[in-house]
C-alpha cells in the first residue's frame, strides 16, 4: 500500500470547480469587456443568447439571460464590436469561464455607424426604401396623426404651425422618443393609428413622426428595424421629422416624405389657408371673366352664322321638289308592281285549277263522252274488229279511271293515318306534361304546407301584429299600452301591451314527445 509523502490537501473535482468559481467571481465581480461578437446564431429556444467575445489574442464565452435580453437597447449581432458589462463566472460542467452580460453597447460611434450602415443595406435590399412604394401625401388632410412626446417644444411647434397655416383636427399618440422602449412605442403607435376605424375616433389621413435634435445615440430608437418595418407597412402616408436637417435616420429613408424639422413637417402636411383663399378668389374671378368672354364670343359667332345662313324656304325648295318627284315615281312603281303581282297570281291560279284532280277527271270524262258520242255517230262503222277496238279502248279508259281513283283514295287513307298518329303522340305528350306539372305542383304544395307559418301556429305558437297588421319581431318594438293582434292556429285575439308580471315558480309540464319526422322550422 502506497504511503502519502506530502501534506497537500485533496480536492474533489466539484470542490475545485466551486473554489475556482468563488475566486473568479470575488475578483471579477463586475467587468467591462471590449470585443467582437462571434458565433452568434440568434436567441436559443429557451430565450437565452449565447455567443463569444474575441479580439486579436483571445476569446471568452458570453451569455445573456432571457430577462436581460428583452430589455437591452442594443441587441447582439454577428461581427459587431461592443462593450459588454457584467460579471465573470465559471461553468463547472465544461470547466470553462464565461461572462454573464448585463448590458451591451456599441464600442464607440464608429461601431454604431457600421451597424447603422449594415442595417440600412439589409433593409434596402428588401426594397423598403424604393421610391416606387412611397405614397402621395394628401393635399388637405382632414385629420393629422402625430407620434411624438406629449411634452416639449416639438408638439407645441407642430400644433402652432398647423393652426397658423390651416387649422385641422390633430390626433396625438404620445410615445417616448428616447430610451429602451422608444422603438417599440413608436412602432406600436404607427400600427395603432392604422388600425383606427373610420367612425368615432377618426382615422388620420397622414401621420407625422417627430422628435427634436440629438446625438446618434439619442436618435437610435428611430433606426431600429421594428420602427422601419412598421412605417413600411403603414397604409397611411407618413412624414418623418427626426432631429435637425443634418440628422438622418432609417425612418427618413422609409417614410413617404422627409421633413428637415418638425415645423417643416407641419408645413408639408397642410397648405396656407389664406393663400388658398386668395388663389380661389383669383381663380373665381378669372373663371367668371372667361365665362363672360366665352358667352360673348359664342353670341357673336351665332349672329355671324345667322347672317351667313340662307333662308329656310330657299334651302328647302330643292328637297321639296325632289320629294314631289319621288312621290310621283313611287306611286307609279307601286301600281306597276301591284299589277304585275296580280297578273302572276292569276296565272298561278289558272295553272293550279288546270292541274287539280277534279279538272283532270273532268277532262277525262269529256274525252269519254266525246268517244261515246263519236261511237254513237259512227253507226256506219261495222265489223267485229272495229267493235273490239272500241271496247278495248273503253275497258282501258275505265281501268285507268278506277286506278286513279284507287290511288287518290290510298293517298287520302295514308294521310289520315299519319294525322291520327300525330294526334296520338300529341295526346301522349300532353298527358305526360300534365302529369309532371301535377307532381311538381303537389310537391310545392307539400313544401308550402310544411314551411308555412300556420304549421308553426299549430304547434302552440302565436303571431303578434301591431294595430296596422305589421308583424312584430322584438319586445323593444312594442310600446306600453299598444293594441296588439294575436293570431293563433284557430283564430285571432286582441291584447294590450304592458309590463310582464313577476315570474312564478315554473310548474313542471309534461310535454308530449315531439314528432321527429317533421323537424324544426329554423
Amino acid at each position: 500500500m502506497a504511503t502519502n509523502t506530502t501534506n497537500a490537501p485533496e480536492f474533489t473535482v466539484g470542490e475545485l470547480a466551486g473554489a475556482l468559481k468563488r475566486t473568479i467571481e470575488d475578483n471579477f465581480g463586475f467587468v467591462r469587456l471590449r470585443g467582437e461578437i462571434s458565433n452568434y446564431r440568434g436567441p436559443h429556444s429557451s430565450g437565452h443568447a449565447y455567443f463569444c467575445l474575441k479580439d486579436q489574442t483571445a476569446r471568452i464565452d458570453a451569455v445573456i439571460w432571457k430577462s436581460t435580453l428583452a430589455r437591452l437597447k442594443v441587441k447582439p449581432e454577428e461581427g459587431l464590436e461592443v462593450i459588454a458589462s457584467g460579471k465573470v463566472t465559471t461553468y463547472p460542467g465544461k470547466s470553462a469561464y464565461q461572462i454573464v452580460v448585463d448590458s451591451l453597447e456599441p464600442a464607440g460611434l464608429g461601431a454604431l455607424m457600421a451597424l447603422l450602415e449594415e442595417r440600412r443595406r439589409k433593409l434596402a435590399a428588401e426594397g423598403l426604401f424604393d421610391a416606387a412604394r412611397k405614397q402621395l401625401i394628401p393635399y388637405l388632410p382632414m385629420t393629422i396623426g402625430v407620434v411624438t412626446s406629449p411634452t416639449g417644444a416639438v408638439i407645441r411647434d407642430i400644433l402652432h404651425r398647423i393652426a397658423d397655416r390651416f387649422p385641422r383636427h390633430v390626433l396625438i399618440w404620445p410615445v417616448r422618443v428616447q430610451g429602451e422602449t422608444c422603438a417599440a412605442e413608436v412602432a406600436a403607435a404607427i400600427e395603432g393609428l392604422n388600425a383606427l376605424p373610420g367612425a368615432g375616433l377618426s382615422r388620420p389621413d397622414v401621420i407625422i413622426v417627430a422628435r427634436g435634435g440629438g446625438s446618434l445615440e439619442d436618435l437610435w430608437g428611430f433606426n431600429e428595424e421594428i420602427v422601419v418595418r412598421a412605417a413600411a407597412a403603414s397604409l397611411i402616408p407618413l412624414i418623418s421629422a427626426i432631429g435637425h436637417e443634418t440628422d438622418w435616420t432609417l425612418l427618413d429613408h422609409v417614410a413617404d416624405l422627409r421633413a428637415p424639422t418638425p415645423t417643416g413637417a407641419a408645413e408639408k402636411a397642410v397648405p396656407v389657408r389664406s393663400e388658398l383663399l386668395l388663389a380661389l378668389g383669383d381663380l373665381s374671378r378669372r373663371h367668371a371673366a372667361a365665362a363672360l368672354r366665352f358667352l360673348a364670343q359664342q353670341r357673336s359667332d351665332w349672329r355671324a352664322l345667322t347672317r351667313a345662313l340662307p333662308r329656310g324656304d330657299v334651302v328647302l325648295a330643292g328637297p321639296r321638289q325632289n320629294f314631289d318627284q319621288l312621290d310621283t315615281r313611287l306611286g307609279t312603281v307601286i301600281a306597276g308592281a301591284f299589277d304585275r303581282r296580280h297578273i302572276a297570281l292569276a296565272r298561278l291560279a289558272h295553272r293550279l285549277a288546270t292541274q287539280s284532280p277534279q279538272a283532270k277527271l273532268g277532262r277525262i270524262a269529256q274525252k269519254l263522252e266525246a268517244l261515246d258520242h263519236r261511237l254513237q255517230r259512227a253507226p256506219a262503222m261495222t265489223g267485229a274488229a272495229r267493235r273490239d277496238r272500241l271496247m278495248h279502248l273503253r275497258v282501258r279508259l275505265g281501268t285507268a279511271l278506277a286506278g286513279r281513283a284507287r290511288l287518290e283514295k290510298h293517298k287520302t287513307v295514308a294521310a289520315q293515318g299519319r294525322l291520327e298518329g300525330f294526334h296520338l303522340r300529341l295526346r301522349r305528350a300532353l298527358a305526360a306534361t300534365l302529369e309532371r306539372r301535377s307532381q311538381r305542383l303537389a310537391s310545392q304544395s307539400q313544401l308550402l304546407a310544411s314551411l308555412g307559418y300556420r304549421q308553426v301556429l299549430a304547434r302552440g305558437f302565436a303571431l303578434v301584429r301591431d294595430s296596422d297588421g305589421r308583424p312584430l319581431h322584438r319586445a323593444a318594438d312594442v310600446a306600453d299600452g299598444a293594441r296588439l293582434d294575436l293570431e293563433f292556429a284557430d283564430g285571432h285575439r286582441g291584447a294590450t301591451a304592458g309590463d310582464a308580471p313577476a315570474k312564478a315558480a315554473p310548474a313542471k309540464v309534461v310535454r308530449p314527445p315531439r314528432k321527429t319526422a317533421q323537424g324544426s322550422l329554423f
